[in-house]
């Protein structure tokens, strides 16, 4: 009887341990598809920002969106993660540096959190398009990932950090599921300073308009093809930060952040559309500020997307899209030039949203409690705000500023006329010696027939359709090759 007593305990022990490691293979499987779901946004935004600027600085546009997720694993390996979420004081964390001594099942959560860092980097990229000194963007890309961003991680997400806990109110912390005030707030507050300093671009308030000169990207379908691609990001975005999915009530979060995520971004979209057609008088249905409108919706939930019920996240949705009107116009009246609206999606949205969740927080929020804490709560998610807001600018300006005195900011002004990828890059996104129609060069058919016409040089002549020899005529063909880019031959 003692025999059967202990092989059914022996039994029950495989069993609990085998369950033990299904949880936590399963957590960390679910982490690491989050992740790479997350990850996925960096394609996203090279797509976004690639179609927001001209053609003649894609390439300069995409290898910094490329070299974002390069330069961001290096640095988050090397310092930033240590910084974030290493054993240390309530600042910044002091240990973990190169993953050393970094216990082994802190892997899974070194690559989640490095996809954040990436992003915040690449909020950045956007603001200062089309002008940027490409040693300058690898400085900032360093410093941001590998020093600014992991500083506020480790206030707001490490557990040590002093926004945790509020001094007096232990059971009052700084809310801030996803990321509105920890990943946008601060990279949009990186991205105006970046903006202000730079200077906009040539030709955009150069006259006297108060709106300036509009300066058109070079392709749409790209900017749409990335806003999907960005829209399916952000569920794993949000779902993903749950961190968990073996402990009861995990995929209750996750569906409910998801959930929240797609209709805060749906409401934001149409608000932002429908604002700038009554409100502002446009009489055009922008795609632009369509696909715009709804990434503020979705940065605007991030705060909150695992605690507000639908009908909050369709109100936090609705004032987001108005948010992002409001805050990309006041750009332009202060004639702060960013291609990508980034300040106004990021910045807006994610200080809307570390607000918001205060108010709609199920059973906390002040729209269901009304006491004090939830007017605490206000308080300190506010103080946290302002807080990563002013550590955020303060670097930047002394970043920025440093470049800027040692001028390697930006580019000079014929290159940055002329455009940055061949001067920068050797590497023109659309090479005009790669185009071709099939038909006949036109002068070479003419030279034969100098030469001597025969029929065959005829009927080549003759075959070249009308709309051709017209474009042709009409530029020059020695103008469309090789040198029909903004260079001169020399």
């Amino acid at each position: 009887m003692a025999v059967n007593m202990t092989d059914n305990d022996e039994r029950l022990l495989v069993l609990e341990t085998g369950l033990v490691a299904l949880q936590n293979n399963s957590d960390l499987f679910f982490k690491i598809m989050m992740a790479c779901m997350i990850f996925f946004m960096q394609c996203g935004f090279a797509f976004l920002e690639a179609g927001s600027v001209r053609s003649k600085n894609t390439t300069n546009i995409l290898i910094k969106n490329f070299l974002d997720v390069c330069i961001g694993s290096v640095f988050y390996w090397a310092v930033g993660y240590a910084f974030a979420y290493g054993p240390g004081n309530k600042f910044i964390g002091t240990n973990w540096f190169f993953m050393i001594d970094m216990p082994q099942d802190e892997v899974d959560d070194w690559f989640f959190q490095f996809v954040f860092a990436a992003t915040a980097a690449t909020i950045v990229s956007g603001s200062m398009a089309e002008r940027t000194e490409f040693i300058a963007y690898l400085v900032y890309s360093v410093i941001l990932t590998g020093f600014i961003y992991p500083i506020v991680t480790h206030w707001a997400w490490s557990g040590d950090g002093w926004l945790t806990e509020m001094p007096g109110y232990e059971h009052i912390g700084f809310q801030d599921f996803a990321g509105s005030a920890v990943v946008h707030i601060l990279g949009g507050a990186v991205a105006l300073i970046g903006a202000t300093i730079l200077g906009p671009r040539i030709g955009r308030f150069d006259n006297k308009d108060e709106k300036g000169q509009e300066i058109k990207g070079h392709t749409v379908p790209l900017v749409a093809l990335g806003g999907f691609i960005l829209f399916f990001g952000f569920l794993g975005f949000n779902g993903g930060s749950q961190g968990s999915i073996s402990n009861p009530g995990d995929g209750v979060v996750v569906a409910e952040s998801i959930v929240n995520t797609v209709l805060s971004g749906g409401v934001g979209a149409l608000c932002a559309l429908f604002s700038k057609l009554v409100f502002y008088k446009e009489n055009h249905w922008s795609l632009l500020t369509t696909i715009n409108g709804g990434l503020t919706g979705m940065v605007a939930i991030c705060a909150g997307c695992d605690a507000v019920d639908r009908w909050g996240a369709f109100v936090i949705g609705m004032i987001a899209g108005v948010v992002y009107m409001l805050i990309t116009r006041l750009m332009v009246k202060i004639k702060i030039d960013d291609p990508l609206d980034a300040v106004a999606v990021h910045m807006g949205g994610g200080f809307w949203g570390i607000i918001a969740v205060t108010f709609f927080a199920r059973d906390t929020g002040i729209v269901y409690s009304w006491d004090s804490d939830s007017g605490l709560r206000l308080v300190w998610n506010i103080v946290g705000a302002v807080a990563i807001f002013s550590w955020s600018v303060c670097t930047s300006l002394l970043m920025f500023g440093s470049m800027r005195a040692a001028g390697i900011l930006r580019v000079s002004r014929a290159i940055e006329i002329k455009g940055l990828d061949i001067a920068k890059h050797g590497e023109p996104a659309y090479p005009l010696t790669a185009y071709g129609h099939g038909w006949v060069n036109i002068v070479e058919a003419e030279t034969e027939l100098e030469n001597g016409e025969n029929e065959m040089n005829r009927s080549r002549r003759q075959s070249i359709p009308e709309h051709i020899k017209l474009e042709c005529e009409k530029n020059g063909q020695h103008n469309n090759g090789l040198y029909n880019n903004g260079f001169t031959r020399e």
